[in-house]
């Protein structure tokens, strides 16, 4: 069966993608308050599962208790180690109403209801508890998001296989609502200055969805970089590569375009800044088929 890479134009589900930008971190801000810090902030992130985005197992209660984002049936579901479950349903609302009864949840399945009630990286932001402004619920557009996110998602995963070295899970940051997957050359870096990762389902000047891709520290070319496809470009404000959405999304073989940008802008770094390729690479993982390292 061909995949389905759905339209998911920013303007016409705006309001509903800041309402589940929000509501996204919620939950993450819920696993962040109980798991262990892991580096790179790993501990933090959602992930994409085949009904939505789940927090996965958060040490708290009575063992383990998982938050998920049900993008299908359009509800948040809880479950505990203990058997316990829950959900609500996602609708038109507020948010602090969804910060309620989340936090509601989480004592029923024997949690403790205690995370940051402060957005992360949204300007002008305030409290989950104080934001009571009526938010839209659009679950067709919902529903498409999801269908990229899952599309995207095994791209990624396919794209992590061909590297040996350190490397992180495909995750997704709820702070900037950025799905990524990242690779490390085992080299030491300066320490990031903040602010690079931002949300690429509109704002920073990217109003439409759209990948990204960039290297720190960037190593000298790099922004001059000949990358594939024809339709990526370097934009020099956010000092990343971006391919937009729909160039991947309209393409005969989504897959394969999407590939070409990840490996290309990929290749140039890696070049550029003098990684140890062969110690670092290998082939593409392929089904059924073991590899030896």
């Amino acid at each position: 069966m061909p995949n389905a890479w759905p339209e998911i134009p920013f303007t016409a589900w705006r309001d509903t993608c800041a309402a589940l930008h929000l509501y996204a971190q919620v939950l993450g801000k819920y696993r962040l308050a109980h798991t262990p810090w892991l580096n790179h902030s790993w501990h933090a992130t959602l992930y994409v599962t085949a009904a939505g985005l789940t927090t996965g197992p958060v040490p708290d209660g009575p063992g383990a208790i998982d938050l998920t984002l049900d993008l299908l049936d359009h509800a948040v579901v809880g479950r505990a180690s203990n058997g316990r479950s829950a959900r609500f349903a996602l609708g038109p609302g507020t948010v602090a109403d969804f910060h309620r009864q989340t936090l509601e949840l989480v004592t029923f399945l024997g949690g403790s209801p205690q995370l940051d009630p402060h957005p992360n990286e949204i300007p002008g932001a305030i409290p989950f508890t104080e934001d009571h402004a009526p938010r839209p619920y659009d679950a067709g557009a919902v529903s498409r998001f999801f269908e990229a996110l899952v599309q995207v998602d095994r791209v990624f995963r396919e794209f992590r296989t061909s590297f040996l070295g350190k490397a992180t899970p495909v995750h997704l940051f709820w702070g900037s609502f950025d799905l990524a997957v990242t690779r490390f050359s085992g080299r030491p870096a300066p320490r990031h200055p903040g602010g690079v990762r931002r949300r690429r389902t509109g704002g920073a000047g990217v109003e439409n969805a759209a990948f990204y891709s960039y290297a720190y520290p960037a190593p000298d070319g790099f922004r001059k970089a000949k990358v594939r496809p024809a339709a990526a470009f370097f934009d020099a404000k956010l000092g990343e590569f971006l391919l937009p959405y729909d160039a991947v999304s309209t393409a005969g073989d989504p897959r394969s375009v999407l590939m070409d940008f990840l490996q290309s802008t990929y290749d140039a770094a890696a070049e550029l800044g003098h990684w140890d390729r062969r110690a670092l690479e290998c082939s593409t993982g392929k089904r059924g088929h073991p590899r030896a390292v």
